[in-house]
């Protein structure tokens, strides 16, 4: 898509990001991060179809925000042309930077994270998590990532083509595998494994490898918690 591409490199609680309101296909700088982007044990990637909002650098995602002490990173692919009429989903801590459904969806988001104390459990990330999801699909199609440092939730709901008519599910898939050696068909699309023991989770709106069967649909409407290349949490 030529409207704009970002990633989200995460470091211990802080996050290297890069963005670009330009062609992913295009762009040196994607090049050199393919080639000499920074080593990390969570990453999120999102090239962007612009349904709201123009094409500027403060539309572009993923979006970050600091909350407890971590940075949270938010990538949406879907429309949700009403949010900015939705009572329940209005923020006022955290405010957008640009004009976008997806980013007033993660302010709305990150208002509901916050409590005193601690950090919330899984459990109850996953069941705000739930709630938010189930909310958005009132609104529209609403696959997303998103990670507070410590665990990325995965929701995945239908896919948008580029004329914009939604399809049906899968909005996203998942591969998992416990890696001994350096395996071939992960160095593709920019993603590149060190050699030696790991266990990995992908999470893709296509599947990036030539085996497909390789890759789980997502349920429509199924979240997922992640966190050191396993599955932690589901709703």
């Amino acid at each position: 898509m030529r409207d704009g591409w970002g990633m989200a490199f995460y470091q211990g609680k802080d996050v290297e990001l890069f963005r670009e309101p330009v062609a992913a296909s295009t762009s040196p700088l994607v090049t050199f991060l393919e080639r000499q982007g920074p080593s990390t044990t969570l990453a999120i990637s999102h090239i962007r179809h612009a349904t709201q909002g123009g094409i500027s650098l403060a539309n572009t995602q993923p979006f970050m925000r600091e909350l407890g002490g971590r940075v949270h990173v938010f990538a949406h692919n879907g429309d949700l042309p009403a949010i900015n009429r939705a009572s329940n989903l209005a923020y006022d801590r955290f405010r957008p930077v640009g004009t976008t459904d997806s980013e007033h969806a993660f302010c709305a988001l990150l208002e509901r994270l916050v409590v005193p104390g601690d950090s919330p459990s899984l459990e109850v990330r996953l069941k705000i998590l739930a709630e938010f999801a189930e909310e958005l699909l009132e609104l529209g199609s609403a696959n997303f990532l998103y990670a507070d440092g410590d665990t990325l939730f995965a929701f995945g709901d239908r896919r948008m083509q580029s004329d914009t008519d939604n399809i049906p599910a899968p909005g996203l898939y998942l591969y998992s595998c416990r890696c001994e050696d350096e395996i071939e068909h992960i160095h593709t699309q920019g993603v590149s494994l060190a050699p030696g023991y790991q266990e990995v989770v992908l999470v893709a709106s296509v599947p990036l490898t030539g085996d497909s069967s390789l890759w789980r649909p997502f349920y429509e409407g199924e979240l997922l918690a992640l966190s050191d290349g396993r599955i932690v949490g589901k709703n």
